[in-house]
């Protein structure tokens, strides 16, 4: 159905058309009066139909004038006069040719003027992108961006535009308005955000449609940045050009944000590398200051216990400084390895070793220091070669002993259970406890630095929770996996992980 301003565009083509032939009939009619030959009649026509052609658009109008003009030509200007019919049959010719003529000049004149519009609205377009583009080069915040897209959206399309933007938790600003006027913006206060989040995630044609509006959508790289706002009037109007150029200012839009979203992230991101610098370097200068100085009261307390009778009350007061010395020189070692670890510091001396020999100096460590405990170990029965560093391994069973040691009790036995698996070519260990597990809501964060069970069964003393965090970051860099949970058969809790046997 064709709207009223169309319907009044085609009104006044159809009166220029009339006006322009009128004035060539009535130009015709001068000619004849003054004697001049009946071609020169055919050549104002043929001006005309030009004229026609030239300030109406399409191939229509020239086409419909070409044909008009011939039949008026006849009607006016051979005889019999004022009738359709000729007496002389070279007219018929005259005809042909004229009406060939007009319609060629008229379908060339539209297709240059139809190239010169597509020109122009090129060159509207590209400078309109260029203008968009070159003020929102140095933005530096969404909301600016925001005003600067509907500014230039509101000239193109000469209407009222409103821009909403989706912060980085995902939430919805309140959309900016621009009126007509390019110096008045107003806010309009959402009501519904969610409603306006469905509608988003459920579109799948790049907008969506309500009672008032049409909402095109901003999409970014990962997720939709934000909508722009047009009424459904203006919107079911605009043009292929202006639509064209309105999807690609959407999208100048969108490159926008998105550097805009990026650049943040990656300050934060750098911000936060250089907090856990600057924690890593102070952990390991502290580690370092505290290294001597414990080695000498290790030393000092075991002096001291050799010279001290075992009844002696002294003996317990020196053995409890000794045992809590040795767990803070152990908790310096490993902050000092996490530290190298995660900065990269630590280069691996990967050398094959005998698993065996690696478990065995872990458990007579461990037992050394917490007696009364039963470990057991399954192996293969033939010899395990692994490309490791040696004493970051080392440190991995240790670690995971001591945690199932403090999680059980000493009537329950402690597993370590060694798998080879020759199709992926890696060995995979267990090391399973029969404590009271661990608790459901806990286990994504068990390996993060600083965690500790909130379980009430475990002392906090001499906790930091660092050894499960030493323990991935020592497997990953080997290029295994670890993974912590629940034992299924029995109560307890298990930690498996993996080594490849080729380095």
């Amino acid at each position: 159905m064709i709207n009223k301003k169309a319907q009044r565009y085609i009104m006044i083509h159809i009166l220029l058309m009339g006006c322009i032939l009128g004035a060539a009939s009535g130009i015709g009619n001068l000619f004849i009066e003054l004697g001049f030959p009946e071609t020169n009649v055919v050549i104002i026509y043929l001006l005309a139909v030009l004229l026609i052609s030239r300030f109406t658009s399409g191939y229509v109008y020239g086409i419909l004038a070409s044909l008009i003009a011939t039949i008026l030509f006849n009607y006016l200007f051979t005889s019999p006069y004022y009738t359709l019919t000729v007496d002389n049959p070279s007219y018929l010719l005259t005809f042909i040719i004229m009406t060939t003529a007009a319609i060629i000049t008229s379908t060339l004149t539209s297709r240059i003027q139809l190239n010169t519009l597509k020109a122009q609205e090129k060159e509207n377009e590209t400078k309109t992108l260029y203008n968009l583009t070159s003020r929102l080069t140095d933005t530096l915040e969404i909301k600016e961006v925001a005003s600067i897209a509907i500014q230039s959206i509101s000239q193109v399309l000469n209407t009222n535009v409103g821009c909403l933007y989706f912060n980085e938790n995902g939430n919805p600003s309140d959309f900016f308005l621009q009126q007509k006027s390019p110096t008045q913006q107003t806010t309009e206060y959402i009501t519904d955000e969610n409603n306006i989040k469905e509608k988003v995630q459920g579109t799948r044609r790049g907008f969506y449609i309500d009672a008032n509006y049409y909402y095109w959508i901003i999409y970014g790289q990962e997720n939709v940045l934000g909508l722009i706002r047009i009424s459904t009037e203006v919107a079911e109007q605009i043009t292929d050009a202006q639509k064209r150029t309105l999807l690609s200012m959407i999208e100048n839009t969108a490159l926008a944000m998105d550097r805009i979203y990026l650049s943040k992230q990656r300050a934060r991101s750098n911000e936060e590398t250089t907090q856990e610098r600057q924690k890593g370097d102070l952990l390991r200068g502290i580690s370092h200051d505290l290294r001597t100085p414990l080695s000498g009261i290790i030393a000092t307390a075991e002096m001291l216990l050799s010279m001290t009778d075992d009844k002696d009350v002294r003996y317990l007061m020196i053995k409890d400084i000794q045992e809590d010395t040795v767990w803070l020189h152990s908790l310096v070692e490993n902050v000092l390895s996490l530290t190298r670890l995660q900065n990269g510091k630590l280069s691996l001396d990967k050398k094959s070793e005998a698993l065996e020999e690696i478990i065995d100096e872990s458990i007579r460590f461990v037992t050394k220091r917490f007696h009364g405990y039963t470990i057991s170990v399954e192996m293969p029965q033939e010899m395990v070669l692994v490309p490791v560093d040696s004493k970051l391994i080392l440190q991995v069973f240790i670690n995971l002993l001591e945690n199932a040691i403090k999680h059980s009790v000493k009537e329950r036995e402690i597993r370590i259970i060694v798998e080879k698996d020759l199709k992926q070519n890696k060995i995979q260990v267990t090391i399973a406890d029969k404590g009271e597990g661990i608790i459901e809501a806990e286990l994504p964060n068990i390996f993060e630095p600083f965690y500790t069970s909130r379980a009430k069964h475990v002392d906090s003393k001499n906790r930091v929770g660092l050894g499960l965090t030493i323990c991935e970051t020592a497997i990953l860099a080997h290029g295994g996996t670890i993974t912590a949970q629940n034992r299924k058969d029995v109560s307890g809790a298990e930690f498996i992980f993996t080594l490849p046997l080729k380095g």
